[in-house]
């Protein structure tokens, strides 16, 4: 590993153990042994993610008047999904290591050109030295050991090697079906199963045939939890538009929970197999598709900048045309330049008519738009009917969130002797989970009494302030500087002489005298800036 990989994995383990340690993010079932790739949101995370969604849907619902909201649920007809072509094609490439045992995805396989040195490095010498045996005796090949590096491997034509190990000796491509499948019904259809395997078996039926009988019973009760949200803005279309009275161009934007079958759970909540989505689909007249593409690509970088990030940490990569879904005829990835490297945040697809015409077809519905104003570019006569182009941008909560927190996450080395060294998330103020901690300097003289209230008036105004009275100040400064919080308002002595108290800044550490009955308004004020 090299020097900089090093620095990249110590700074996502500072943030994973940050995350436990204050209360943002935990393993689920963890007095359990916890589940492969399912996490909850402590009451910090719980409170950042809140606010990240609240600033995207201010932004993308309540700041504009040609956008509206939807909340469909997560499971939906099995028909739909069918329709928009999940069903016969939303799988993945699953091959198997035969070197290392690792699983992955094909199509995000390290690529090597066929013919080239493909070095094959395990964890360590006594592992590389397991696997060379295990090619010698299991798969045929003589390699040669250096240290933890097995040499000798060649390149073949499938393009791509292992990403665990860099092997070559893989298994062959198997589909992996990526939707989660549940039942509908007070009847468990596994009886059924039963019956038809037994059946079947008893017939002589090869496994093909076996594989559609039990599909076949398992077809009428059969549900999918969603893994996009986007279906539900295409199949209410008509509902929307006859509710609302929308005219084109105008948007339907949900946040939502989606789950995906992951093949490759990686870096965290990254990628997991439960996550939160925050899309909006925005219908457009043909073509004027590459005219909002652009505007909202340019729309939504502005916004991750807005919230926090930083403008070098963030950059637009247009995809190429073998990268682009059948559907699309333009797509852009806003990217985030995570510790392990450039990677998606948020995709801005244009999807053409695909989706609303998909869906008229499987429901024999009529999915267009009527403009009584515009001109038919067939007839050249007053009145179009036409299916609206659909521009998509669509943005992953959680990969957000761990984005904000890792641009928040700074270290600040303390003097010759160490101290004033300290850990502080530099987060947005709006999106910080406490506004303001209200800290009384000692546990007397009338100095809690009074912090509390001051705390009162803050959840009276509805801004979310913490009282904190544990341990000693400076312990108590480092606690919210770990989490975020952009403002402290110390109660002391001089408070009970002057009514001023301390406005502590997180981000520089300096300190201001305010008028006691002037610190909400003053924070406040901050918070709105």
């Amino acid at each position: 590993m090299s020097a900089s990989d090093e620095r990249e994995s110590d700074l996502m383990q500072k943030i994973v153990s940050l995350c436990k340690r204050r209360g943002f993010v935990f393993q689920s079932s963890e007095i359990y042994g916890g589940l492969r790739s399912s996490y909850d949101y402590g009451p910090m995370g719980v409170e950042l993610k809140r606010n990240l969604m609240n600033e995207w849907w201010t932004a993308m619902v309540h700041s504009r008047e040609d956008v509206v909201g939807l909340d469909a649920s997560i499971m939906m007809h099995s028909d739909v999904w069918r329709s928009s072509g999940h069903l016969a094609s939303f799988s993945d490439p699953l091959v198997d290591c035969k070197v290392c045992g690792e699983r992955f995805r094909a199509d995000k396989a390290p690529r090597l050109t066929m013919g080239s040195d493909a070095p094959i490095t395990l964890a360590d010498k006594g592992r590389a030295k397991a696997a060379q045996q295990h090619a010698q005796d299991k798969l045929g090949v003589a390699l040669e050991r250096d240290g933890k590096t097995l040499l000798g491997a060649t390149a073949g034509d499938r393009g791509y090697v292992c990403p665990n190990c860099g092997s070559t000796f893989l298994s062959d491509e198997r589909q992996f079906q990526l939707m989660f499948r549940t039942t509908l019904g007070p009847v468990d259809p596994i009886g059924d199963v039963v019956k038809v395997v037994r059946e079947a078996v008893e017939a002589g039926l090869d496994e093909a045939a076996i594989r559609e009988r039990v599909d076949a019973v398992t077809a009428e009760s059969a549900v999918y939890l969603r893994p996009e949200t986007a279906q539900a803005m295409f199949v209410q279309f008509p509902n929307i538009l006859q509710s609302t009275a929308m005219k084109v161009p105008f948007g339907v934007a949900q946040m939502g929970k989606s789950f995906r079958n992951e093949v490759t759970i990686e870096h965290f909540i990254f990628r997991s197999c439960e996550f939160e989505q925050m899309e909006m689909e925005y219908f457009v007249q043909p073509g004027q598709g590459p005219t909002w593409l652009d505007f909202w690509k340019r729309e939504r970088l502005r916004w991750w900048q807005a919230i926090g990030l930083r403008s070098d940490n963030l950059r637009l990569r247009e995809h190429g045309a073998d990268e682009l879904a059948h559907y699309s005829d333009g797509c852009f990835d806003v990217e985030y330049k995570f510790p392990w490297g450039w990677d998606e945040l948020e995709g801005i697809a244009s999807r053409t008519d695909y989706d609303l015409r998909a869906h008229g077809q499987g429901s024999g519905k009529k999915l267009g738009y009527f403009d009584p104003e515009a001109t038919d570019p067939e007839t050249g006569k007053k009145g179009w009917r036409y299916l609206p182009h659909v521009i998509e941008p669509a943005a992953g909560a959680t990969r957000g969130l761990l984005a904000v927190l890792c641009d928040a996450y700074d270290e600040e080395p303390g003097d010759a002797d160490g101290k004033g060294a300290r850990t502080v998330l530099r987060l947005h103020p709006r999106l910080a989970p406490i506004k303001v901690g209200i800290l009384p300097l000692v546990k007397r003289d009338g100095m809690p009494e009074l912090a509390r209230e001051i705390a009162t008036e803050f959840f009276r105004q509805g801004v979310n302030a913490k009282y904190d009275e544990q341990h000693a100040i400076g312990r108590r400064y480092a606690r919210h500087d770990e989490i975020g919080t952009p403002y402290c308002l110390t109660v002391d002595a001089q408070t009970l002489e002057d009514r001023t108290v301390t406005l502590r800044h997180r981000d520089d550490r300096r300190q201001e005298r305010v008028k006691l009955d002037a610190a909400v308004e003053a924070v406040r004020q901050r918070l709105r800036s």
